[in-house]
């Protein structure tokens, strides 16, 4: 489904109430956002892609703005993949020297909010400033009990799956856990965010409809919301009609739509 929302200016009053109530109704526990668009967005207005991204933050700290607002509990941000590392150079360290310096800048606001902040990935390619900085912004907001924040960053699906399933192979072959104990269960506790809910909705703004190799394991019932909107332009209203899209499906996890029913009787 591709859904490319208007502001509020072009929603009639009643519709605006109803959006509002099925948000109050049913809002997911864990949203996961791409965040895709800022180079497009840039070259659109004929600028270098790194101003994309940098307006792409604004719209990271609406999102975030929002998440709480709405009472979400957790908020899961795309913000570079283990593919990413494949973009010009200059691109890239454009991009590190970016993410340091929001750390630097955005940690005392999260922290001031209340905001748990977990960077999600294999950190261990960063230059040892940034990791430093990764921690200690970690370290800063780790007894927040408000919005949890997610930040993907050198993340990809598969890697995360690979690393827990290596995590419990080790601990077969030293004989800490049995062949029989290895479940899906045991792999979950393994993956990243494993202590908190899976993912209910995932937004990709940008266009594209695919998923990129994003937390493969946790959004495997999230209903997927796809927007033409580039990321940089994603405001509260964008984000409040996703939810509100969440709100209007049924979601059976492999049951049928008569047995869902008979549940909520």
């Amino acid at each position: 489904m591709s859904v490319d929302p208007h502001t509020d200016d072009g929603m009639s009053s009643s519709a605006s109430v109803l959006a509002s109530e099925l948000i109050k109704q049913s809002v997911p526990q864990h949203v996961a956002i791409i965040m895709d668009g800022n180079g497009r967005w840039a070259q659109g207005q004929g600028k270098p892609r790194v101003i994309g991204h940098q307006a792409g933050v604004k719209a990271v700290r609406r999102a975030v703005r929002t998440a709480r607002s709405l009472g979400i509990p957790s908020l899961t941000l795309f913000a570079f993949s283990s593919e990413n590392w494949r973009r010009p150079d200059k691109e890239v360290g454009l991009l590190m020297q970016l993410f340091f310096t929001v750390l630097q800048r955005e940690i005392k606001l999260l922290h001031k909010n209340g905001v748990r902040l977990n960077i999600i990935g294999d950190i261990s390619r960063f230059s040892d400033k940034l990791q430093k900085k990764i921690i200690s912004a970690q370290e800063q907001t780790s007894q927040n009990n408000g919005l949890v924040l997610n930040v993907a960053a050198n993340y990809g699906g598969r890697w995360d799956i690979l690393q827990a399933a290596q995590k419990l192979a080790q601990q077969v072959q030293s004989g800490e856990l049995s062949e029989e104990a290895f479940t899906e269960e045991a792999l979950s506790e393994q993956l990243s965010m494993q202590d908190q809910p899976e993912v209910d909705l995932m937004i990709r703004t940008g266009g594209d409809y695919r998923i990129s190799n994003f937390i493969l394991w946790q959004a495997a019932y999230a209903e997927l919301v796809f927007m033409d909107t580039l990321w940089p332009d994603f405001n509260e209203s964008h984000f409040k009609d996703a939810v509100t899209t969440f709100a209007t499906r049924q979601r059976r996890f492999g049951l049928t739509g008569s047995q869902i029913e008979s549940l909520q009787t």
